[in-house]
């Protein structure tokens, strides 16, 4: 009993820090080895703990996604300086009007973060437009973070197949899938979240017109200019381009390769061909925007320079919470954690929604609690499905989907970088936040979960 207890408070600690804005990189080891004082006294060894437990676990995390987060971060940089992501989310936004102001937003939010963009990136660039859009509408400000959620948060970081995101890519590695694993559970799921997010922000807005409420007294005087954007059909290639090549080497190419070489790596093709086809893709997107763009982009090493920097701090926010749940794991009490879980249902479909969900609430990291989680229960997970004929894809789709919940609470970097790129404080707009990226994700994953359990056991 106190080893659960100061485990919870372990986990309270590490999300209070998170949430008044300390770095996870400095306070993740911290908590962690007082965890181990308070749970197995001070002779726990902290050193070799440190060392080979939670510095394995950051640096395992290092090694297997640093080229994602770094391509990605190059690709983000890349769309924003060559003006592609503003072309695409201007496009949108005209087309739509200001009468559709949140649907603009949630659009082209969705497909910036489906192309590979950062969603920091696509909150800064999301802000400026719906600030303009909301007040020619005259709808409350406070409800630009939660379309800024919904687009960038929710569905095409965890539902929407070929998602090159990270929490649509840790999975493979587990289950030896793709990025495009279980399309029609993802597309569905895509659908309802969307359609959900925007019934809910459209009829807060109403509620707001009736109840005479407006934009708010903000002093702002910008403008939606007319400035002389690239193409539509051009900005929207390197997406494609993404999309199709991931598609060619996850379906096609690597399927037809001998992977026996990688006997030597001790490893498997089915294992690393789904990272892999998304590195690669990520790659020539790179290179057709830094060749097309060559001239446009003045300095291409500072660009290249910012996009590899700005990959390091998620890169480390996410191994520092991965090295935290690898001593966590280390502990005695982390068994009878786990099969309490095992213990909620026989259903792997269950259990892992629930599992997944609650490591990446406590850890208010989707890419960290996901790696915590199937690092410790894959195999586990895998052996049950088998036994009842479940696909690995469906386990990759579940595990996607229940890691966009819970991981989005007031503590979340994402959550608290979006309010303050609005000017906007939590008790102004996290309600928002929390109905559109954590609520209706968690009811149409618990949707999800119910049908599959249903038609497993018909």
């Amino acid at each position: 009993m106190f080893s659960i207890i100061g485990l919870i408070l372990s986990l309270g600690l590490i999300m209070f820090l998170a949430y008044k804005g300390y770095s996870t990189i400095i306070t993740a080891p911290i908590v962690a080895l007082l965890t181990l004082i308070v749970t197995t006294g001070f002779d726990s060894h902290l050193m070799a703990s440190y060392t080979e437990v939670y510095m394995s676990g950051f640096s395992n995390f290092v090694k297997n996604y640093f080229p994602l987060f770094m391509t990605g971060a190059i690709f983000a940089i890349l769309m924003e300086k060559a003006n592609y992501a503003k072309s695409i989310s201007h496009f949108i936004t005209k087309k739509l009007g200001s009468d559709k102001a949140i649907l603009s937003i949630v659009l082209s939010g969705a497909l910036l973060t489906y192309g590979g963009v950062s969603l920091f990136v696509v909150a800064f660039i999301s802000y400026p437009i719906a600030r303009i859009l909301f007040k020619e509408a005259d709808i409350p400000k406070r409800l630009i973070p939660g379309c800024i959620a919904l687009g960038s948060f929710t569905f095409t970081m965890t539902a929407a197949p070929g998602s090159p995101e990270i929490q649509n890519v840790i999975p493979m590695k587990y289950f030896g899938t793709d990025t495009f694993a279980a399309p029609l559970l993802g597309i569905i799921a895509s659908l309802l979240m969307l359609g959900l997010g925007i019934i809910y922000l459209s009829r807060e807005a109403k509620k707001a017109r009736n109840n005479n409420e407006g934009y708010g007294d903000y002093v702002e005087n910008e403008k939606l200019t007319e400035e002389k954007l690239p193409n539509i059909f051009v900005a929207i290639l390197p997406i494609l381009i993404i999309f199709v090549s991931n598609l060619f080497f996850s379906k096609i190419y690597y399927p037809s390769v001998d992977g026996t070489y990688l006997e030597q790596f001790n490893t498997t093709l089915g294992n690393v061909s789904g990272t892999w086809s998304v590195i690669i893709s990520i790659v020539i997107a790179d290179l057709f925007l830094v060749i097309t763009n060559f001239k446009k982009i003045k300095n291409i090493k500072s660009v290249l320079d910012e996009g590899v920097s700005n990959s390091f701090r998620p890169l480390l926010n996410s191994s520092a919470i991965v090295g935290y749940g690898s001593v966590i794991k280390s502990l005695a009490i982390f068994s009878v954690i786990q099969n309490f879980v095992f213990n909620i249902s026989s259903n792997p479909i269950i259990s892992e929604a629930l599992s997944v969900n609650l490591i990446c609430g406590l850890t208010a990291s989707a890419s960290g609690g996901l790696t915590i989680t199937l690092d410790a229960l894959a195999p586990t997970y895998m052996q049950m499905a088998s036994a009842l004929n479940i696909s690995p894809e469906i386990l990759h789709r579940v595990a996607s989907l229940a890691c966009g919940g819970l991981d989005t609470l007031p503590h979340n970097g994402a959550v608290i970088t979006t309010l303050a790129i609005c000017g906007l404080t939590h008790k102004e707009s996290y309600k928002d936040i929390f109905v559109t990226s954590v609520l209706i994700p968690i009811v149409v994953t618990t949707i999800i979960v119910i049908g599959l359990s249903m038609s497993i056991y018909i």
